[in-house]
């Protein structure tokens, strides 16, 4: 039935190109969510009348994000290879993606996560405050907790978009979807390859976008 509708097709191959999809984006996600969390949290504590107010960190770590969050991914994977190569050894396949999907990606979430801690409401942070609250206290138990579901919906919007860049990344020899799509559909002028993987990637957007909504509903407490 499928081979009538897709006859070019190698289900095979398909697959193995989701596999590697959700390799990257996976391994993507958990590294970009952590360092987002901890430089947003570095931009907000630094930042003018907070906790660690430092203007030299806050301008270090806000150019390394401003910076980085501005070049267009598709450079930021040249400019990269020196370093992806000492570190991966290859510039090719879905491992050799990930030094520019976590670089390029993480400031743009950690401004997110700042912006998400911005909007917590100061006299929640004043009160811990009067109450000798350690700043891990803060953090932990205000910061983190009262932020989460706007954290949780920035990692959802920001996983969306990891799932294009590694598209990006498939078609300059990352692997995964966006190679197969690339390489097997448009060059070989297979529409219907191309096509099968553009659905396939919709898929899995649809699915990463329900779990991110069910979870924000979830923890938001308003």
């Amino acid at each position: 039935m499928l081979e009538q509708y897709f006859p070019n097709v190698d289900w095979e191959s398909m697959w193995e190109a989701t596999k590697e999809t959700l390799f990257m984006t996976g391994v993507s996600v958990v590294a970009v969510f952590i360092l987002g969390v901890l430089l947003g949290l570095v931009l907000f504590l630094t930042s003018k009348g907070n906790l660690w107010q430092n203007k030299f960190v806050y301008t270090i770590v806000g150019a390394y994000v401003n910076i980085f969050r501005s070049i267009p991914f598709i450079i930021l994977i040249v400019l990269l290879i020196p370093f992806t190569k000492m570190i991966m050894g290859t510039m090719i396949g879905a491992k050799a993606a990930l030094p520019a999907l976590i670089i390029g990606t993480a400031p743009f979430y950690a401004r997110m996560v700042e912006i998400a801690l911005r909007e917590i409401d100061k006299g929640v942070i004043e009160a811990a405050k009067a109450m000798g609250a350690k700043t891990s206290t803060i953090i932990f138990k205000v910061l983190i907790p009262e932020s989460m579901p706007a954290i949780i919906s920035g990692i959802t919007v920001t996983t969306i978009a990891l799932i294009g860049s590694t598209a990006m990344a498939g078609a300059i020899g990352a692997g995964g979807l966006g190679n197969v799509a690339y390489l097997d559909g448009f060059q070989r002028g297979q529409s219907d390859v191309t096509l099968v993987a553009t659905i396939i990637i919709l898929i899995i957007v649809f699915i990463v976008q329900f779990i991110g909504d069910f979870a924000t509903s979830k923890v938001d407490k308003r």
